[in-house]
């Protein structure tokens, strides 16, 4: 039997739970029409939070409604690729325009056209329009733009511009981004991008355990096998409802089980192998990304068993009270610490103290 988990970055889990009221929203988006409030949005939250998976949700919607869609990841070449996607759809929408060969994959099998006649290489805004004018009046354009990162900010003013003129003119034309909400909050701070700030907010934070729990027991039951009721809840606290988790300690427990049931101990042997994977796919990517002093600060957190308090940390690090809230206001940005209550911090990816701790232990 299949393994019906999918610990994939971006891939979309066999049942997506917790997340219904940015469903519905999502799907408002679609049927609101033009200058509905979801027809721009964002998505933030923690590393593994779930999403790039609310944008193949969005995508999916949209498709489902007949629209086209173009998927970015906010890199240098971004508007390269949104202008030569763009020009590929129109190529390909409008009926019996002139064409002509743009390229020719290896071997001849694949061929790109261009339309000969429509197409302004250069003016963006103007070929978006000539698409959206060979659609149905309801059919439009979804744009996704996953990692959106303060890095490209020059390419993402030129999205927000046309995303704007786009409203203004009453198209039938979406946006969706997403990116860790440090990302975010230093984009909508552009002067030049304040549209972006009336955009639909999605923050997503950690699923209900009770929800996974039986989320893992109907996958697993739907694929075949059988999840002892003590097994679930165990699998299900262990992922503190983090959704990349969900997914890595669903995949290893079912590895160890047998062909019809995942027992507790199946899931007690998945549980290290799913914290290992976390740790090296999630924790050390985000460590990686911040600074000493910004790990400086984690690991002064990492003392405490709990969420710690703003005081001890100032004690510990020997330094004022300004200077801790400054570092708090990045990690929180970052999306690796939270503001559980006033005056303390906590973790907000699962395991990273046990990470941080066997770090200091392993260089002591």
């Amino acid at each position: 039997m299949t393994n019906p988990f999918k610990p994939s970055a971006g891939s979309s889990p066999p049942e997506l739970i917790g997340r219904e009221s940015s469903l519905e929203r999502i799907r408002e988006g679609v049927t609101d029409g033009p200058g509905g409030p979801g027809r721009i949005s964002l998505f933030t939250g923690a590393r593994g939070i779930g999403k790039t998976v609310m944008l193949n949700e969005v995508e999916e919607a949209y498709l489902a409604a007949g629209w086209l869609r173009i998927s970015l990841t906010a890199t240098p070449s971004m508007l390269a690729q949104l202008q030569a996607e763009v020009r590929r759809l129109l190529a390909s929408q409008a009926p019996g325009a002139k064409r002509r060969i743009t390229g020719v994959s290896a071997g001849g099998v694949g061929v790109d056209w261009e339309n000969a006649e429509s197409v302004d290489p250069v003016d963006l805004r103007g070929t978006v329009e000539q698409l959206l004018d060979v659609l149905a009046p309801d059919r439009g354009l979804l744009v996704t733009i996953d990692e959106v990162h303060g890095g490209e900010r020059n390419q993402l003013r030129e999205v927000a511009a046309l995303s704007q003129h786009m409203v203004r003119d009453d198209r039938q034309f979406a946006l969706a981004m997403a990116g860790l909400p440090a990302s975010v909050s230093n984009l909508l701070s552009d002067h030049v991008l304040t549209f972006l700030r009336r955009a639909d907010r999605h923050d997503l934070r950690a699923l209900a355990v009770d929800d996974v729990e039986d989320a893992l027991r109907h996958t697993v039951e739907s694929s075949g096998r059988r999840l002892d009721r003590d097994a679930a809840r165990t699998a299900a606290e262990a992922t503190a409802g983090y959704p990349f988790l969900v997914q890595l300690v669903g995949y290893h427990s079912w590895r160890a089980g047998d062909r019809s049931r995942i027992t507790t101990l199946d899931v007690e042997q998945g549980i290290p192998v799913a914290r290992q994977r976390l740790r090296e796919l999630v924790h050390e990517t985000a460590l990686n990304d911040l600074s000493d002093v910004d790990r400086e600060f984690l690991v002064a957190m990492a003392v405490d068993d709990g969420p710690s308090r703003v005081s001890d940390l100032a004690t510990r690090l020997g330094q004022s009270r300004q200077y801790i809230n400054f570092y708090r206001g990045r990690l929180v940005a970052a999306g690796v610490i939270e503001a559980p209550a006033r005056g303390k911090v906590d973790f907000a990816i699962p395991y990273l103290r046990d990470t941080l701790r066997q770090a200091g232990a392993e260089l002591s």
